[in-house]
């Protein structure tokens, strides 16, 4: 039988206390109690007992703020509870620390919660482009209506709200651009839609970490689409505009007269038939001038995979032109890429209304009708991979074969001399004169 303690008064307890010596010291009338003693100063109630079958100390607070008669009573009621309910102070407590952790977890606000988001899809994008994007329309659209509210508040009228926010678009009147007021939803669509995901996506998170508890309210399902209309509805996709493939020599021979970094990279981008982050992004050290390659980085291209362009010698040409005062071959003032808006604002300067991209289907179109443009027949296989579209059995087999680079590097050629033939004319006349 274990030996039972003496029972301490007051002020015997009180002389422990501060005699400073560390250890143990049973106080007596409730077995397993005793007083803590921690040099210099710290002293503290600890409760020894036996609960399913594990020795556990359990601690009932600082000495002498609990005072001995209140630490026996905490002491006694706590073993009553241990021996006639089963009852467990320590798993107790750790179940209401992690629920204060839960709920301590779920006081974040909105802007938290997509920063998070934003961290996690870095990761995944491709080019930075992609990232920016996505940066974008948040701090644009969504952190001004909700980024500060707790995101537990955030329900489906808050989606709403952010959804028909009003905005002014640019629209065509009798031929005219006015600006008009519309709400993000009706008037742009493609934005407010992609918006929409990228919220889904972010609750979803919330609801997997157990952050929000609710439905998601940027579900389409269910949800928004009870209350705003389907954005098929709204607004069809528009393809970007291309110029027609009997316009190119005439609009290469304005083009090579305008000035400005944002033609140079346009006559790059044409040439090569690239994209307008990957022509603007263009570095030197890309540039394989010993095998006339331009050899872009899986990096910077949108599926994921390095990308290899022969270069025509029109193409060549315009990289001799060209200062090597930057690590990127078309600098901005400032050093850094070329804008997309820039480069974009070139053709309609000179009056057509077409966009970057649509030049890539311009160099399609031509590729596909050998008799209408006198050239060689190309297999398509080989304008796909010029365009880095690997998405069917044969390209993805052509790649794996050095991408036909010596197969695609006459068509490049034949491709530059095309848009270049209308100034050739004029040199083969002034030369016949």
């Amino acid at each position: 039988m274990p030996k039972k303690a003496k029972e301490l008064t007051d002020k015997q307890l009180n002389a422990i206390a501060k005699s400073g010596k560390a250890g143990l010291f049973p106080v007596g009338r409730v077995a397993g109690l005793s007083l803590q003693i921690k040099p210099p100063s710290a002293a503290s109630w600890i409760l020894r007992t036996v609960i399913h079958d594990k020795r556990r100390n359990i601690g009932l607070g600082g000495y002498p703020e609990v005072s001995l008669a209140a630490a026996r009573e905490i002491a006694s009621a706590l073993k009553s509870r241990i021996k006639h309910e089963a009852y467990d102070p320590v798993a107790d407590r750790k179940q209401l620390k992690s629920a204060a952790i839960k709920e301590q977890a779920k006081l974040i606000t909105f802007k938290q919660a997509a920063r998070e988001y934003i961290e996690k899809r870095s990761k995944e994008f491709k080019t930075e482009q992609q990232l920016r994007k996505l940066t974008r329309i948040m701090e644009e659209y969504a952190y001004p209506i909700m980024g500060n509210m707790m995101l537990t508040d955030i329900d489906l009228n808050v989606i709403k709200r952010v959804m028909n926010q009003p905005t002014i678009v640019r629209v065509k009147v009798d031929g005219d651009m006015q600006s008009i007021d519309s709400t993000l939803w009706h008037g742009k669509t493609e934005t407010a839609n992609r918006l929409r995901i990228y919220l889904t996506h972010i609750f979803n998170a919330a609801i997997a970490s157990g952050t929000y508890t609710e439905l998601n309210p940027a579900r389409w399902e269910g949800g928004l689409k009870t209350i705003l209309p389907e954005p098929q509805k709204i607004s069809k996709t528009k393809h970007h505009t291309a110029l027609p493939v009997e316009r190119m020599p005439e609009f290469w021979a304005k083009l090579t007269q305008c000035d400005g970094m944002g033609a140079k990279v346009l006559q790059f981008g044409i040439l090569t038939a690239s994209r307008s982050s990957e022509m603007r992004g263009a570095l030197w050290s890309e540039i394989d001038m010993a095998n006339k390659v331009w050899r872009i980085p899986a990096e910077r291209m949108k599926a994921g995979k390095a990308h290899n362009v022969p270069l025509s010698d029109e193409a060549l040409a315009l990289l001799d032109s060209m200062p090597k005062e930057s690590p990127y071959i078309f600098p901005s003032a400032k050093g850094g890429q070329v804008t997309d808006a820039t480069v974009g604002k070139v053709a309609k300067s000179m009056g057509y209304e077409v966009t970057v991209h649509g030049f890539r289907s311009t160099f399609k179109d031509w590729a596909r009708q050998p008799t209408e443009y006198n050239h060689d027949q190309y297999d398509d296989d080989l304008s796909e991979l010029a365009l880095a579209h690997v998405n069917n059995d044969s390209t993805r087999a052509a790649y794996a074969r050095n991408e036909l680079l010596n197969e695609r590097r006459p068509m490049m050629q034949a491709w530059a001399q095309y848009c270049q033939q209308r100034i050739d004319n004029v040199i083969e006349i002034r030369g016949a004169k």
